[in-house]
């Protein structure tokens, strides 16, 4: 009884840790980026969605490694399909609207596209993740960041490098202490969602808790910081940061968080993943995008088909799929 308490109050206490944290991280990003004269919608696909995405790569990394690797690409196809279905979607209904940029969805969405159609295909043809696929994967991340440098060139114009100049040793102060804090922001959410995970796995344990149950747990608990920051994100009105934050994620997860283990070694892939979740991941990304099309935002009504799909998407997964 008192094991049970000391992993409810450790979920409880992590999880007021992740909420600041989030809050700290997402102010010093904005100004880290407004300072450097970077986009919102460039930041929240990169900075943001790769630190917030190191619990995810890091859990995918290990399980791989250690040979679980079911377990790995589950986390990060599962994750891709919290992130649209659960984040994305719950955001949108606690914040009523989130409104979206051409930008983000011809370049990002398309791209967060792209990615999933690419895995689903490989791996339904395959059987695996090989080398020559996970070389693929890192070639088109690396594609994808030099056109995001490409893009916040283009951002950058003469008036702003001269302010730049002028504001030069105040910029400087500045930066460093909203460096210092994003950082520590970060830190908080590295800690906090480490501690989410133990307590989800040891609390699934004692309840006795189906694997695939706990393995569904086991993905809220990684995607943790993309969830406060992109809910944050859209309460401090920062949409673009908020929907960057989840396409730059899911495009992480799968072409550096499975491409780059699978350099290491081959990653044999579940039936259920490959006949059931990643097409899941194509169609729920397909949805989002035309979802967003239809007036350039996201309102509490299309949050709620969002929330829907996920949710029988994991009745189905629990009850039908082995």
């Amino acid at each position: 009884m008192l094991q049970l308490l000391l992993f409810i109050g450790g979920l409880a206490a992590s999880l007021a840790l992740v909420i600041k944290s989030a809050d700290i991280f997402v102010d010093n990003i904005v100004e880290i980026g407004t300072n450097l004269g970077i986009s919102e919608i460039i930041l929240g696909v990169t900075a943001s969605a790769v630190g917030t995405s190191l619990p995810e790569f890091g859990s995918a990394m290990m399980a791989i490694l250690t040979g679980n690797p079911d377990i790995g690409v589950g986390v990060a196809v599962g994750a891709n399909i919290w992130n649209i279905g659960g984040i994305l979607g719950i955001s949108t209904i606690v914040t009523g609207v989130l409104t979206a940029q051409k930008e983000e969805l011809h370049r990002d969405g398309l791209m967060t596209l792209l990615t999933a159609v690419v895995l689903a295909v490989s791996i339904y043809f395959l059987g695996n993740i090989s080398r020559v696929l996970g070389i693929v994967l890192i070639a088109m991340y690396i594609i994808y960041f030099w056109v995001l440098i490409r893009a916040h060139k283009n951002h950058t114009s003469p008036e702003k490098e001269d302010t730049y100049v002028d504001l030069k040793d105040k910029k400087r102060i500045l930066s460093k202490k909203s460096i210092f804090w994003a950082v520590l922001g970060l830190i908080g959410l590295a800690v906090g969602c480490r501690i989410i995970v133990y307590c989800t796995v040891e609390l699934s344990a004692i309840a006795n808790i189906s694997a695939g149950l706990a393995g569904i747990l086991l993905a809220f608990g990684t995607t943790t910081p993309e969830f406060f920051t992109v809910l944050t994100s859209a309460r401090k009105g920062l949409n673009s940061l908020a929907i960057g934050t989840v396409f730059g994620s899911n495009i992480f997860n799968i072409l550096i968080g499975l491409g780059i283990p699978s350099i290491i070694v081959q990653i044999p892939v579940d039936p259920s993943t490959i006949y059931f979740n990643a097409p899941v991941m194509v169609l729920i990304t397909i949805l989002l995008l035309v979802l967003i099309k239809q007036g350039m935002k996201l309102t509490r009504i299309k949050g709620i088909i969002l929330v829907a799909f996920y949710i029988a998407y994991i009745v189905t997964r629990l009850l039908f799929i082995n």
